[in-house]
């Protein structure tokens, strides 16, 4: 989730500086309980799009690298080449069979050299400007025959959004992390035509909403990034400390009836002049 420069280029407006700090206490605990609310749904996408065997990957903004390690143990990935601009949660303090870690910046030009059947970039992009660039510059590391996968998240509440604790914090956290950070994810349902203008074909998009449930692991992910976006939260004026932690126990709460923001996945292929490939392929 750590690959690259927030919107304003600037060392203390990037994820993992000013904000989300791998060093920080928890980040890891944040990043994987992520990690249990969608890797499950990620690597069903991938699977049914046929990554397998023989396949050669690469896992942008890698992250704790569940999805790598995944790729490897279940799906039987020839190897996966995991990426990110800070690498110590990677490899989860093993030694896993195919699997190579690159501390890389994937905003930089030619931040990785070669060519993969499948990459993957989830929570990614939605964090780096030039969003268009670097979705053009990810199709030109496919494979012909192979996928791009981006995830993204989408935000569910609007204007007629029920004002809940949960719906405040979450309006207050997009707005801040825009600010901070540079974060949008207002273009994410874009994706598919984007995918579409970077020369891949057979475009596809589905979204996953986890259910909010006390303890959930999804509830404890934004819990918790509430928690390290506090500053950036309430210097919109949308919130202020206690409704920040208001909307924390609300979340960890029988109270609490909301909906989730989605993650949005998109896939385009780069077809090698045969027939586009299917599930199982």
């Amino acid at each position: 989730m750590n690959a690259g420069r927030g919107a304003s280029g600037r060392d203390d407006g990037r994820y993992g500086e000013s904000l989300f700090r791998p060093g920080q206490a928890g980040e890891g605990e944040r990043i994987d309980f992520g990690a249990l609310a969608y890797d499950d749904i990620t690597l069903a996408r991938l699977r049914a799009l046929g990554v397998g065997p023989g396949w050669h990957c690469l896992d942008v903004g890698a992250g704790t690298g569940t999805v790598s390690r995944r790729l490897l143990r279940e799906a039987g990935v020839a190897s996966v080449l995991a990426v990110d601009r800070d690498v110590r949660f990677v490899g989860g303090g093993l030694q896993v069979p195919g699997l190579e870690v690159l501390e890389a910046d994937v905003t930089a030009p030619g931040f990785v050299s070669g060519r993969f059947r499948l990459v993957h970039a989830r929570f990614v992009l939605m964090h780096l400007p030039e969003r268009e660039r670097l979705i053009s510059a990810l199709a030109g590391l496919v494979a012909p025959g192979g996928v791009l996968v981006l995830s993204d998240a989408v935000d569910l509440t609007s204007d007629e959004t029920p004002d809940t604790p949960y719906a405040t914090a979450m309006r207050a956290m997009w707005q801040g992390l825009r600010a901070a950070i540079g974060t949008d994810v207002s273009w994410v349902p874009s994706y598919p035509r984007l995918l579409r203008e970077a020369g891949l074909g057979s475009v596809a998009a589905e979204i996953h909403v986890p259910p909010l449930l006390p303890g959930s692991a999804i509830s404890r992910f934004w819990a918790e990034t509430w928690e390290r976006g506090r500053a950036a939260m309430t210097a919109t004026g949308l919130v202020d400390d206690e409704a920040v932690d208001e909307a924390v126990r609300y979340l960890g709460s029988g109270e609490c009836a909301a909906v989730s923001a989605g993650m949005l996945t998109a896939w385009g292929w780069k077809h090698d002049g045969a027939a586009a490939p299917g599930p199982g392929a």
